[in-house]
């Protein structure tokens, strides 16, 4: 456990495949899924050249004048690829809390590669499965990121199965709720503060994850990634050399019945003294299983004195909900 209470775990033994080592990795991971939500991993195998690549691409696109990157604007209000400018996006809305917009700007992308099946053409697949929208620069962009979503997605199939044997059910428990996951990609860039932000704005404002877990990788900048821990205490997260921060979200609450927190999360602002030069880029992939998934509380969460407490939900369900309160301004475009 490290200081902020943020366990830092390597998840290599479980990897691995030892018997040793799968406990191990279940039991560290349940603890910090029933403390906190939140923890860091190494051992996870993603090479560190990916990584270097992804934020050098990226940073290249954010780098662009901002009309360069209006030309990959999010063409539709429901769906998440695309970029989209600083100003426009405010996480607090899905607690319905009213602040001002977040001073981030971000570019996206949904599932690749996406098989020619009748699956992924029904009308309630498109919002999931359309068209991503790919910039013309960088032209290493598109690849480098297709590369990275395909080994995130690896990742992610394999701490869900830790989370499943975490939870005393068989490690293939998730494997058919997300073998046509509705993923996304994104790299959250939030640019220096030359002018201070306004009363109670932040970098993103305090929310939780709509999926099942989040991946982020971060780079070491002012103002950053804080934690609400049990306790009720802002806590913040520092970045480990070539490691993951993993958290869970709303579904996976869901699934649990409340064993496992979606924790709520912010990224703050940076020091005045430290607002110039203060850029920061994060890494993010929000893994969500298939969009007609139907989440319940699973049987080992519940009992005679522990009934269960959400009503069933699908992914699609719940990820539209979230995602149109997270955009007010384009959500009340699309329905005015």
């Amino acid at each position: 456990m490290r200081d902020n209470g943020i366990p830092l775990i390597d998840i290599g033994p479980f990897l691995e495949g030892s018997a040793a080592g799968k406990r191990k990795g279940a039991e560290e991971v349940a603890r910090a899924c029933e403390e906190i939500g939140f923890f860091t991993i190494v051992g996870h195998g993603v090479p560190k050249d990916l990584t270097d690549r992804m934020y050098t691409v990226s940073r290249a696109f954010f780098d662009l004048p901002l009309e360069e990157k209006m030309k990959v604007k999010r063409p539709f209000p429901n769906r998440a690829p695309g970029y989209f400018p600083s100003g426009s996006r405010n996480f607090a809305y899905t607690l319905d809390q009213k602040t001002p917009p977040d001073l981030m700007e971000g570019l996206a992308i949904g599932p690749v590669d996406v098989p020619d099946q009748e699956y992924y053409r029904r009308p309630e697949a498109q919002s999931y499965f359309g068209p991503n929208v790919w910039p013309a620069e960088p032209d290493t962009l598109r690849p480098t990121w297709i590369e990275y979503f395909h080994t995130m997605e690896k990742l992610a199939a394999d701490i869900m199965r830790i989370f499943a044997v975490a939870l005393k059910l068989p490690e293939d428990f998730f494997a058919d709720k997300i073998d046509k996951h509705i993923s996304v990609l994104r790299a959250n860039h939030y640019p220096e503060q030359p002018v201070p932000p306004l009363p109670e704005q932040l970098r993103a404002g305090a929310h939780s994850d709509y999926g099942s877990l989040t991946i982020l990788r971060m780079d070491d900048a002012p103002g950053g990634l804080q934690v609400y821990n049990r306790r009720g205490e802002w806590v913040d997260v520092m970045p480990v050399a070539d490691s993951f921060v993993v958290n869970i979200g709303d579904l996976m609450m869901l699934w649990t019945n409340d064993r496992w927190i979606s924790t709520l999360h912010r990224v703050v602002n940076p020091p005045r003294d430290q607002a110039l030069g203060s850029a920061r880029l994060s890494l993010v992939f929000f893994h969500m299983p298939n969009y007609d998934t139907v989440v319940r509380c699973i049987e080992s969460c519940h009992g005679p004195d522990n009934s269960p407490k959400y009503p069933p939900v699908t992914t699609g369900e719940h990820l539209t909900m979230k995602f149109r309160k997270s955009f007010p301004a384009a959500a009340s475009a699309a329905t005015a």
